[in-house]
């Protein structure tokens, strides 16, 4: 079976910790991250409005900060998980290349983005609900905190008659 385990900064540990969990021990486990191409490219755009400026672009200096923090996320979560693993990096539409990444896996590991305060559908953000709706595979989503108590859920809506 193929984990792939989607790293994000600040929720990464919590997905580590389930794989360590609930993963089988011979399971191939993927640790993903990926760099979506906005701040470098708005960067890269900036400058090139710039016209007659002489300087060093800003998006190169931003891609290599971006690589060096990936690199340094994959490897904290490598040592997290404990056991042997690949690590994958991508970039471009986050939540279209997690998918990407999950074709032919035998889970997907992520972790709630949204507003976490609350039990409900926006626990979840743009790229996770798209992940969890188009993902190839089965999908653990997980809390990256202790989850809200049940008194967290808003009452129902009051019923309508026609």
């Amino acid at each position: 079976m193929r984990v792939i385990v989607w790293l994000v900064e600040g929720t990464w540990p919590a997905c580590v910790d389930a794989v360590r969990a609930h993963a089988p021990g011979d399971a191939e486990v993927v640790l993903l991250h990926v760099s979506g191409p906005d701040v470098p490219a708005v960067a890269h755009g900036a400058f090139a409005g710039l016209l007659g400026r002489r300087s060093q672009d800003p998006g190169d200096r931003l891609e290599a900060l971006g690589d060096t923090s990936a690199t340094a996320l994959l490897d904290a979560a490598a040592e997290r998980l404990g056991r042997p693993c690949l690590r994958e990096e991508r970039s471009g539409r986050v939540e279209r290349e997690v998918v990407a990444a999950a074709e032919g896996a035998g889970l997907l590991v992520l972790a709630r983005d949204g507003d976490r305060s609350r039990l409900g559908p926006k626990s979840l953000g743009p790229a996770v609900r798209f992940a969890v709706d188009h993902a190839p595979c089965p999908v653990l989503l997980v809390w990256p905190e202790p989850a809200p108590r049940l008194d967290t859920i808003p009452p129902p809506p009051p019923h309508h008659h026609p």
